[in-house]
């Protein structure tokens, strides 16, 4: 099928590779406009932009999908448009513009999650399966028939940043059922069922960790916000960023520990101290590992090496 492609971030990228390997025509790709990097601000191309170029295949970078946008792809002559995570709207017009329409490659179990941010939000609020689905664009929020849709259960403490990255690999056969599908039947599709819910946009507050949480709510709040916009919290009076988590491994009874605290003292949530040559933070009804910690203005650190440059002891908020 001859195809036209809409993507930006890395993991949109499995996706435009796995359809350029099945033997499908990709006769161009839409993507972002280069953006700047790194601390000299760099113009980068985006890492769609990148993978398309590499494969040979025209591309239009636009931040709008506007009537410029829409004039090139209908040039294209495309049967089908694809979009993974492009980062903006598809007017009306484009809509209509492959003969078959476009369809999405979307990371949750819609209608679970529409947005923005569905990966994000299904894990900050404790969710472990995650799944993807391939529907029908359309003018209302990612609402349209599905053709396709996959799930996996991921461990605990999975980050956003891992999570989105094994799904887009994983995704992809989905992607490649639901264009198959649309070759033998421009019709396929069945209308979402269920009560939909929303995965706004997260923003910098969102990554504030609020340390009177049990520990299983800490932990899923920062998966859903690790790496962007980054889990933090604040000590004395400065964030300090939580780049890594982990569930600490039990004590061994019979080991001794320069480092262990008096077993009987009252430890109140936000407290971090050594124990076996690691950081601990209490919190309600149990206790998290700083693996990696960012100090403000400055590198990631080993968590333990950071408290012990503060005597081994410090509290967070």
């Amino acid at each position: 099928m001859r195809i036209v492609f809409a993507g930006t971030p890395e993991f949109a990228v499995p996706s435009l590779r796995a359809i350029a390997e099945a033997g499908h025509e990709i006769a161009g790709v839409v993507t972002r406009e280069d953006a700047p990097l790194g601390r000299k601000r760099v113009l980068t191309p985006s890492p769609v932009a990148a993978a398309a170029e590499e494969l040979g295949i025209p591309v239009l970078k636009a931040n709008r999908l506007d009537e410029a946008a829409t004039d090139w792809v209908a040039a294209l002559g495309a049967e089908l448009g694809v979009i993974v995570a492009y980062g903006g709207l598809v007017r009306e017009r484009l809509l209509t513009t492959p003969d078959r329409g476009w369809i999405n490659l979307h990371f949750s179990e819609l209608p679970r999650w529409r947005g923005a941010a569905p990966v994000q939000r299904a894990l900050e609020a404790g969710e472990q399966r995650l799944g993807v689905t391939v529907f029908r664009l359309v003018a209302a929020l990612d609402a349209g028939d599905v053709l396709t849709r996959d799930d996996r259960e991921f461990p605990r403490g999975t980050s956003a940043g891992d999570a989105l990255t094994e799904l887009a690999s994983f995704g992809t056969a989905a992607l490649l059922g639901a264009i198959d599908a649309l070759a033998a039947d421009p019709e396929a599709g069945e209308p979402q069922t269920g009560e939909p819910s929303y995965a706004r946009k997260l923003t910098r507050e969102d990554g504030r960790l609020d340390l009177d949480r049990a520990r299983d709510q800490v932990l899923a709040h920062w998966a859903g916000v690790t790496p962007e916009p980054g889990a933090f919290v604040v000590h004395e009076g400065q964030p300090l960023k939580l780049r890594r988590l982990a569930i600490p491994a039990a004590p061994d009874p019979a080991a001794p520990d320069p480092d262990a605290p008096d077993p009987d003292a009252a430890v109140a949530p936000g407290a971090v101290r050594l124990r076996g040559g690691r950081a601990i933070l209490s919190l309600a009804g149990g206790e998290l590992e700083l693996v990696s910690v960012q100090p403000a203005g400055k590198p990631a650190m080993d968590g333990a090496a950071w408290l012990r440059g503060r005597g081994g002891e410090a509290v967070l908020s």
